[in-house]
């Protein structure tokens, strides 16, 4: 997928596809190439997918923050000028897409979540990242998952080399806290926006109960469960995932 990467005026963007806009925002360990089933899926079903880079590495530490990546997804829509998009967003993704939406409603016509942060946070597991333990980090990238073998060695070895470089992890760090301290249960009764939840049955990073929490506080959500699932349902499910999204774009019009 990098060798699709448009870069433009300090955006760093995937896009495929015309007609209703779909904006994916990649979890904090994520990247572009986790939504490559949905790449593949939807712009032939007529919406136009773009998978913006997040700055999660680049921003000034002390700007390192889920409130300055939604300044940035901001920027990126209006640099793209866009209007009535759907975002769709996994783990730290969706908590910026929720805040995205609470600050700027007008620009959001539909918002999917899945396996967001924003109510509850456990992605740093039991503490500190054990930075030189290599099996550590192996088993850490697959308890994501309810198939131990999603996560490849492709995905260990950028997980190993995050925490391994010092400028990437103190900004992790930074991120993991920041989505701490920005819980949005006061917010999301006031969210009047439609939202779609799929969560993984398994999900043992933001388990099913966070998802039944964010379905009572949001007024105007659908739930849906993928079984045998964990963390990241477009990656281990992605056809079940993909039908799961397009029956509900379909029922909600859009």
């Amino acid at each position: 997928m990098k060798d699709q990467i448009i870069n433009e005026k300090g955006f760093k963007y995937v896009e495929s596809g015309f007609g209703q806009p779909i904006i994916i925002l990649h979890g904090l360990m994520g990247g572009l190439s986790n939504f490559k089933g949905v790449l593949g899926y939807f712009p032939e079903k007529g919406y136009q997918i773009i998978i913006p880079e997040l700055p999660v590495y680049s921003l000034p530490i002390i700007n390192t923050s889920v409130k300055s990546l939604s300044h940035f997804l901001h920027e990126f829509i209006i640099h793209k000028g866009l209007k009535n998009v759907i975002l769709l967003g996994n783990s730290l993704g969706g908590h910026v897409g929720l805040l995205f939406t609470r600050d700027y409603p007008e620009l959001v016509k539909g918002l999917v979540i899945t396996g967001s942060s924003g109510l509850y946070e456990n992605n740093m597991g039991d503490g500190y990242p054990k930075r030189g333990n290599y099996e550590y980090i192996k088993t850490k990238s697959e308890d994501v998952f309810f198939d131990p073998k999603i996560a490849t060695k492709e995905i260990v070895d950028e997980v190993f080399e995050t925490v391994n470089d010092r400028n990437k992890l103190v900004r992790t760090l930074a991120l993991a806290k920041s989505a701490i301290r920005h819980n949005m249960s006061k917010d999301l009764l006031k969210m009047k926006t439609p939202v779609a939840i799929i969560w993984g049955a398994q999900d043992c990073v933001t388990p099913p109960s966070v998802a039944d929490e964010f379905h009572s506080l949001l007024p105007d959500s659908d739930l849906y469960w993928i079984e045998k699932c964990g963390h990241a349902p477009m990656m281990e499910h992605p056809d079940q995932f993909n039908s799961t999204l397009d029956t509900w774009l379909k029922t909600r019009n859009f």
